[in-house]
């Protein structure tokens, strides 16, 4: 598609001004290929802001005929002459600021669309997975491997660190969620809290096709948690809403980062209903790290991106992980005692207070290889 005709066809779709046939296949369209959904938002967003921009020159230019009126009445006096000139360099001063923001803000939004446009038009990104994976071929490998001997591992043995990833509790006594990406290949895990305390622990269960993996915490230091506020929402949340994600981008290094984003599509890469597409960027180590809406209840698992376009992530939604849960339980009745925890108070504090709730209950995860 021609890119003038696909921005030109965006604007019509959002004008409401498409045919029904043809309102039909655009949305088709945009279910079926990321990057146009993801213009479809952007120009949507692009449009709302000089729309509010519109508005804001308006109310001004009111309030400056406003002033002049009075002035001219005899109701007010700032204590000059009104002149014409005068009046222009004001006006002129008064709105060069607002007006360079403007060009500023359309530029960039511009150069976005442009950039999306370009990847469109190219092959199709491959999706990138977000783990640390085969750390020994990163850039950084001298470092890393430096930085990795200098901490004790509580595992025995000779072993090899394969991969690295973000998880969480989804059972206080000690049951965490991952991608399954994050333990390729891995006969043993240790998980890190926000301290950096290291905790023992085995893989449960792991589903390849969804992308989803179980730990339990099998360590005598780690506490259960009894009252666990992470709650995880069964429904799907709606298109643009606000969301956010804590993990552990900076692996090894057990630092906790918290990034904020929105849903730009309720389905995955290539029209996948099992994920969904978030506009946040997204870095190695984000994967098995949580994703939560407005209210604190998770609703997906961070795990790929697009590794040609900036800011186009993914996660496996929260309901996928409800199925893994009853396959393991019914496959080991060792794990039968697991539950699921779907409601919390989290809805009733702010954002930080949020996070500092969370966090707690965020791990780092080093997949290992004896």
């Amino acid at each position: 598609m021609d890119d003038i005709l696909l921005i030109q066809s965006i604007e019509r779709y959002l004008a409401g001004e498409m045919q029904p046939v043809e309102k039909a296949y655009f949305e088709e369209l945009r279910q079926n290929t990321p990057e146009i959904d993801q213009m479809v938002v952007e120009h949507n967003m692009f449009l709302h802001q000089m729309d509010n921009f519109s508005s804001r020159i308006s109310f001004n230019h009111n309030l400056n005929d406003i002033h002049s009126k009075l002035l001219s009445l005899g109701e007010i006096n700032d204590g000059a002459t009104p002149s014409l000139k005068g009046k222009v360099i004001s006006i002129f001063h008064k709105y060069k600021k607002v007006t360079g923001i403007a060009a500023a803000v359309g530029g960039g939004i511009a150069l976005c669309i442009s950039m999306l446009v370009s990847s469109y038009n190219n092959n199709s990104p491959a999706l990138e997975q977000l783990s640390k994976k085969q750390i020994q071929q990163d850039q950084q490998i001298a470092a890393l491997n430096k930085e990795n001997k200098e901490i004790k591992s509580k595992i025995q043995g000779k072993v090899e660190m394969l991969n690295g990833g973000s998880s969480f509790l989804i059972d206080g006594k000690g049951y965490l969620l991952t991608n399954a990406h994050v333990l390729d290949g891995a006969t043993n895990a240790s998980v890190y809290d926000e301290s950096g305390r290291e905790y023992n622990a085995v893989i449960a269960y792991k589903n390849d096709a969804k992308d989803l993996a179980i730990l339990k915490i099998v360590d005598e230091d780690f506490e259960i948690i009894k009252n666990l506020p992470l709650s995880i929402k069964k429904v799907n949340v709606d298109l643009g809403d606000e969301i956010y994600t804590i993990g552990f981008p900076n692996f090894p290094r057990t630092d906790v980062v918290y990034n904020i984003g929105y849903l730009s599509s309720i389905k995955g890469y290539n029209g996948d209903t099992s994920t969904c597409q978030i506009q946040m960027n997204a870095n190695h180590g984000n994967s098995g790290g949580p994703v939560f809406n407005n209210r604190g209840e998770i609703i997906g698992v961070l795990s790929t991106k697009l590794s040609k376009a900036d800011g186009v992530s993914f996660a496996v939604k929260s309901k996928e992980i409800y199925g893994i849960v009853e396959d393991l339980k019914s496959s080991d009745t060792t794990y039968s005692n697991l539950k699921i925890n779907n409601s919390s108070n989290l809805n009733k504090l702010s954002r930080v207070d949020q996070i500092k709730q969370i966090e707690k209950y965020v791990f780092m995860v080093r997949a290992y290889k004896k």
